[in-house]
């Protein structure tokens, strides 16, 4: 445990400090596409006119990510709000690790590789087929392929997950055709690579936080019995599946190659298994289905006896997955720990959607608590229905637990995060991620008014941007068009900034309402414990306000 902060007693309040994170809220560049603008935010919008507020920087370099061109996620955003630094993040510390051969000379990635050689079996690539780096890269599985033919793994089969969230949401043959090109170029008579299943992320696999665990039987049947609709390529599949469906990549139905009627890619024992993902939240659940030996959640049917590995360690504390070519960042001294140390009791909600960004990701990646007697976790239950049927998701009801806490007076420090901008973003869904937004407004009235009541501190910020950015543009900020002439649909993340704003009723000039610039989301920590009486560990980033 880490040593109690000091305390400085210049902010006192009768109430506590709320931490209310509005997952996808942040400024756009665009009038047109600016879902957060244009919907009707009374009560934002009086916090703007006000309060003190400022923007924050929370993509790229600022939440650890390799460049600026890369858009922030929810896994980083609440690490670096969370730990109050920042630490090179999941896709920098791939890149490096490839980059610089290290991966290749480790020991996962040479057990992985001498067991299909010595049994003359197959070297299997689970993961999402995109340039988006949150979850995956592309370039990572194209480099890993070309150095398993050259250290002599003869044949690859390739799992590849439409993504249509961190990329455009019709982009996947921008990816899938080059790359079948690209496993042709190298196929030759001692080695052949071919994709040998898939689906939309948000159809198969990628379930997470225990929300939807189907998704995952249904990719453990497409991916390693060989069992669904079979087509004789990637490419056929998925113009077929979308004229059929209409759906967007994400929500794609799962399809097999096959040829001669026979699945080309179904997974067996002393095969190997690499689960290419980085991120570790929607990893975790297909991992546990390789890995355990008994598994409730659904019928196997086969439980394949594989060599597994992760691309990271997707849990730190549980150390899942047992195998994983690169080991995550060590993220440590986190807000929570500190303010545990320092007798700081706490109080963490949000639905299944985020309930672990609130938990796992804030706490650097770490499952469980720092003092059990200190911690409250609460979890409402998620609706499972696509997010534009729903898309005021369970604000409301977040709300009406943390209006109880507060008014309880039991603690100290409470934060919530509200998912709508994020989750309701991600469908593309324009109407839905205004009324997404329009509802969280409501609720952070009701916020408001109980925190003026208590005598306590609202803080309100965003992880990352997304319904802030919900058109195609091209170069020259124009929309891009579908031919009806209705905008393409944008349904990733934007590199946009994000607000935070302090709403401190009782404010008695112990900071200047001038708050600090252009400081990115890790700012957030030290600031909490300033408005909490604490002096911030020296080695935290900045805080936003200056203390007088």
């Amino acid at each position: 445990m880490v040593k109690p902060l000091k305390k400085n007693n210049k902010i006192k309040r009768k109430g506590p400090v709320i931490l209310a994170i509005m997952d996808g809220v942040g400024f756009g560049a665009y009038s047109e596409g600016d879902a957060v603008r244009d919907a009707k935010t009374a009560a934002l919008t009086k916090l703007y006119e006000e309060t003190s507020w400022t923007k924050l920087k929370a993509h790229g370099v600022a939440v650890g990510l390799p460049s600026d061109d890369d858009m922030g996620n929810s896994e980083v955003g609440h690490n670096a709000i969370g730990c109050g630094r920042v630490f090179a993040q999941g896709a920098k510390l791939v890149s490096q690790s490839i980059e610089s051969g290290e991966m290749f000379k480790g020991k996962t990635w040479n057990n992985l590789v001498d067991n299909v050689k010595q049994h003359g079996t197959t070297l299997h690539f689970i993961g999402l087929l995109s340039d988006g780096n949150v979850h995956s890269h592309i370039d990572n599985l194209r480099k890993m392929i070309i150095k398993a033919k050259e250290m002599g793994v003869k044949e690859v089969r390739v799992h590849a997950l439409l993504d249509g969230r961190d990329v455009g949401e019709l982009s996947a043959l921008e990816y899938f055709d080059p790359f079948e090109e690209f496993l042709d170029g190298l196929n030759d008579d001692s080695f052949h690579a071919i994709i040998a299943s898939g689906g939309g992320r948000m159809a198969i696999t990628m379930d997470r936080y225990n929300a939807d665990w189907s998704m995952v039987e249904r990719g453990w049947h497409t991916h390693v019995l060989g069992e669904g609709r079979m087509f004789s390529s990637a490419h056929e599949a998925i113009e077929t599946l979308r004229k059929e469906t209409g759906a967007i990549d994400q929500d794609l139905p799962p399809f097999v190659i096959a040829e001669d009627g026979r699945p080309v890619g179904q997974i067996v024992d002393d095969d190997s298994v690499i689960l290419f993902n980085f991120r570790g939240d929607r990893a975790l659940e297909l991992t546990k289905a390789f890995e355990a030996e008994e598994l409730t959640e659904f019928d196997r049917k086969r439980h394949v006896k594989v060599q597994y590995a992760g691309m990271m360690e997707y849990d730190g504390d549980l150390h899942v997955p047992k195998q994983y070519l690169v080991t995550p960042p060590a993220i440590d001294r986190t807000m929570a720990e500190f303010l545990c140390s320092s007798g700081v009791k706490q109080f963490s909600i949000s639905e299944t959607q985020k309930y672990g960004h609130v938990t796992y990701f804030f706490n650097g990646n770490k499952s469980g608590k720092f003092d059990e007697n200190l911690e409250t976790y609460v979890e409402i239950p998620s609706d499972i229905v696509p997010f534009e049927q729903r898309p005021w998701m369970k604000c409301a009801e977040i709300t009406d637990e943390v209006i109880k806490v507060i008014k309880s007076g039991e603690y100290q420090f409470i934060k919530l995060n509200f998912p709508n901008g994020d989750m309701v973003g991600h469908t593309g869904n324009y109407q839905a991620v205004v009324c997404s937004m329009e509802g969280m407004d409501l609720q952070i009235a009701r916020l408001k008014k109980v925190v003026e009541e208590a005598g306590g501190i609202l803080l309100l910020t965003a992880d990352h941007g997304n319904a802030d950015d919900m058109f195609e543009h091209d170069k020259k900020g124009e929309v891009k068009r579908k031919e009806d002439g209705s905008p393409k649909a944008k349904t990733s993340h934007s590199l946009n900034p994000v607000p935070f704003i302090i709403y401190d009723p009782a404010y008695q000039g112990e900071y200047e309402k001038d708050l600090n610039t252009g400081l990115g989301i890790s700012s957030i920590a030290a600031t909490v414990f300033n408005l909490l009486g604490f002096d911030p560990p020296e080695d935290y980033d900045k805080s936003i306000i200056n203390l007088k």
